[in-house]
């Protein structure tokens, strides 16, 4: 939790953007369009707290609502540009937030941590019954597979 929300990790009161839309963001830059209930179903959230969050992410331009592009009846929503470059800037933040916590590890340290993180997300999405990660982000992100 601390790595989420630690000062040192560039954020401050009042800067960034709020976890739930990084969040929802980072699920539909991986995942593509994806509708409400889609997204309350992977994060196992009622669909009204979804739809909360998602307005807000439309009111920011981060985000847009379009058909279904497989033919579908329910909207999709899609991640904007605008909301492509709002989560790198984000995603850069923390990285260098990263970078600065761990400046005097080791490689092996940092290794170590990396491997550490692994194995916990695939135990806490294993105990839900879900492989993790749920994409190959290693390749998309450069190596960040602990990202996101």
């Amino acid at each position: 939790m601390l790595i989420a929300r630690h000062h040192v990790m560039g954020k401050r009161r009042g800067d960034g953007m709020e976890r739930s839309a990084y969040l929802l963001l980072t699920r539909l830059e991986v995942e593509g369009p994806m509708s409400i209930g889609q997204l309350a179903e992977a994060f196992r959230l009622d669909t009204s707290t979804v739809n909360r969050q998602v307005a807000a992410l439309l009111r920011a331009g981060d985000a847009e609502r379009i058909a279904d592009p497989e033919g579908g009846l329910a909207r999709k929503l899609r991640i904007t540009e605008d909301g492509v470059g709002r989560l790198a800037s984000e995603r850069e933040m923390h990285c260098e937030g990263l970078e600065r916590v761990l400046a005097s590890w080791d490689e092996s340290e940092r290794r170590e941590l990396f491997d550490v993180l692994t194995r916990f997300n695939r135990s806490v999405e294993g105990v839900e019954g879900r492989e993790w990660p749920r994409h190959d982000l290693t390749a998309e992100r450069g190596g960040g597979a602990a990202r996101g």
